[in-house]
């Protein structure tokens, strides 16, 4: 078993298509074709079948391709670890929502490349907490960026960076601006316009309608924050959102902020990764701009924290 055979079954069981495999790989279909059919045979047994002119991974091939990502990151892993720091390149994959790609990265990311300049960084969305957990545990993630309340967790290791606000925004003619607190009760009639399933503040927002038995009449999920805040200044309806993603609406008066009473707990963007994952040099250098970029913005807690020590 090759590291090749490995990267081409890893190519086409996300492609699921030889032909593009072969062109992304630049190999001859006849090539492809014969990789995965040597890896099948060592194996005994079929990774893909064609379903008409489907091509799927069979149960086994699902099963594979979690060994195969390992086994071709460790050996990543490998040549980083006796490469000097001049020369390292590989790929980093990071989880991370759309309000920290937006308002928080960039500053790390030049900071990070001016460092490790070979070093390529991918960046994959982290809509659900969960989902990135778990992503964070079969290793198709290396490190991510999760906003959450603590939640103790026994193989992730996860260190806070800053505690977040939220705030709920309407546009600037809300009728619910006339009152000096607003409530849940004070919603059940207003449109609401949600992040998708699966994100922490939608969950706690929602668990808070539930415990107060007010059920707003209407939704609208959206996948970006970006298409919320137009909404929300259009008029359309009122959103929850962290402070660092309207910042420059409240400031330009686009947007206003609702005297809402956020009591489902303290929300914290967290760094994550898995608690056996080997720390190359460059992701190390990744986690400490992180650090280093929080601190100079005087938002970063002064020591490393475990999830698990559950101080806050």
């Amino acid at each position: 078993m090759e590291i090749k055979q490995l990267l081409t079954f890893k190519m086409a069981a996300e492609n699921l298509n030889f032909t593009q495999t072969a062109k992304m790989l630049n190999f001859a279909q006849s090539s492809v074709t014969a990789q995965i059919k040597t890896l099948e045979e060592e194996l005994g047994t079929r990774l893909f079948e064609r379903l008409g002119k489907r091509l799927v991974l069979t149960e086994e091939g699902r099963k594979f391709k979690l060994y195969a990502d390992k086994m071709i990151a460790l050996a990543d892993e490998a040549a980083t670890a006796v490469k000097s720091s001049e020369e390292q390149g590989g790929t980093i994959v990071i989880g991370a929502q759309e309000s920290q790609c937006t308002y928080r990265l960039p500053p790390i990311l030049r900071k990070f490349k001016s460092q490790f300049p070979h070093v390529k960084l991918v960046f994959q969305p982290a809509h659900s907490d969960q989902q990135t957990r778990e992503r964070l545990l079969n290793g198709t993630l290396d490190i991510a960026f999760i906003m959450d309340v603590p939640r103790p967790d026994h193989a992730v290791t996860v260190e806070p960076l800053v505690k977040e606000r939220m705030i709920m925004v309407c546009s600037h003619d809300h009728p619910l601006l006339r009152l000096t607190k607003v409530l849940p009760s004070d919603l059940e009639q207003e449109t609401l316009l949600l992040t998708e399933t699966g994100c922490s503040y939608r969950t706690l927002l929602e668990e808070s309608f539930q415990k107060a038995g007010v059920y707003p009449s209407t939704k609208f999920e959206f996948v970006s924050i970006e298409a919320i805040k137009q909404c929300v200044i259009a008029g359309i309806g009122i959103a929850l959102l962290p402070a660092m993603a309207v910042g420059k609406e409240l400031k330009a008066g686009q947007l206003m902020e609702l005297p809402w009473q956020w009591s489902e707990g303290d929300l914290y963007t967290q760094l994550a990764w898995h608690k056996d994952k080997w720390l190359t040099p460059p992701l190390l250098a990744f986690m400490e701009c992180t650090r280093e970029v929080f601190r100079a913005e005087h938002l970063a807690p002064s020591r490393h924290l475990d999830i698990r020590d559950e101080v806050f």
